[in-house]
This record gives C-alpha cells, structure tokens and sequence, in this order.
C-alpha cells in the first residue's frame, strides 16, 4: 500500500516517531492512523523493554515552580548520554515529570521503593475492612490487591496516570520516551516543597 507523505508527516507529529517507523505502521495498519498509533506504540514499549538494562548516568535536574511560587518541585531524571540530555525533548520530559509531582504529591519513584512493612501494613488495613463488612473469605485476597493496586496509583509516581493523558501512565510517559529517543531513561529522585508543609 502506498502510503502519502501527508500521512506519514501527522503520524510522526503525532507520534513523535520517526519518519520511516510512521511509514512502516501505517503500511502494516492498512493507512488506518489509530491503528498505526497503537502498533507504535507497542513496538517503542517493546523498545523499552530492551533498553531497561542499561546504565542511566547522565540527564538533568529539573524543576517546576507553581505559580504564586507557593508550591516547587526538584527531579532528577537519568538517560544515558549528555547529547541526549541536552535534546528538547528529554528536558521536555523532565519539565512534565516535575508538573505531574506537583500536580498529584506521590510519595515514592516506583512500587518497588515501598518499604514492605508499610504495604503490610496496608494490607493489614485493607483484609480488616474487608472482614469487618462481611466479606467471604474466598475474595479477601482480591479485595486487597484491588486496594494495592489503587494505593500505587497514588503513592508511586510511575504507576501514577499522566496529568494530560488519563489513558497512560508516567510509566507509559517515560518508556514513550525511551522508545523515540533510543535510550534508557529512568526517574532517579524528586522533592517537592509546598508552603506550610
């Protein structure tokens, strides 16, 4: 199928891939634009994946002040080369990922730097409530990886939905990232400064 230029220039706009990525999504989704959208972005997932193992020992901290300058954030997010860390893009990352911990306070980077007695802690919370209201034993379990997975979405800025786009998460965000521009990038630390706090 011969796709048009035009096309081909509003995916990667779209997108942010590149020119010959768009093209090869939107031959093998038939010209259709979402389905081209959703192979590319499994393809820069898959991307990710492969890229996860290496070592992220450049990238920048960033900041973000809100206005009234009332509320602050400082991140340090991670790539692998200084080149890529001076690109718009990464510290347009940068700038988002500190707007989304001002914008929602997480408390941790990912569900892995929960310290394990507070998710026991939680869960000890979570099977109470559950057998308190009467709950069958049988769903408590589900009942409390239900809770679990709600509390990471909160507390873990990666499990986090993105403040401009409810359908991905900051995790999803950051491997978009990792996919367009070809290396590892991670979220090393942040904190976040409110007036009166």
């Amino acid at each position: 199928m011969d796709i048009p230029a035009k096309m081909v220039k509003e995916l990667r706009d779209k997108t942010g891939a590149g020119m010959m990525e768009c093209k090869r999504a939107l031959q093998d989704s038939q010209g259709e634009m979402d389905k081209a959208t959703t192979l590319l972005r499994e393809r820069g997932l898959a991307a990710a994946a492969k890229k996860a193992d290496r070592a992220a020992r450049e990238g920048l901290v960033g900041h973000y002040i809100h206005a009234g300058g009332k509320l602050g954030v400082l991140v340090e997010v991670n790539c692998e080369t200084d080149f890529v860390a001076r690109t718009d893009d990464f510290q347009s990352l940068v700038h988002e990922i500190a707007m989304q911990i001002a914008a929602t306070s997480p408390a941790y980077v990912r569900q892995e730097d929960i310290p394990p007695d507070l998710i026991a802690r939680e869960s000890e919370i979570y099977r109470n409530q559950a057998l308190s209201s009467g709950k069958p034993e049988k769903v408590i379990e589900k009942i409390i990886d239900g809770k679990l997975k709600k509390y990471y979405a909160e507390v873990c800025l990666y499990e986090q939905a993105y403040i401009k786009d409810s359908d991905m998460t900051v995790e999803d965000l950051v491997k978009s990232r990792i996919a367009r521009l070809k290396e590892n990038i991670v979220v090393g630390k942040f904190a976040r400064f409110k007036i009166g706090d």
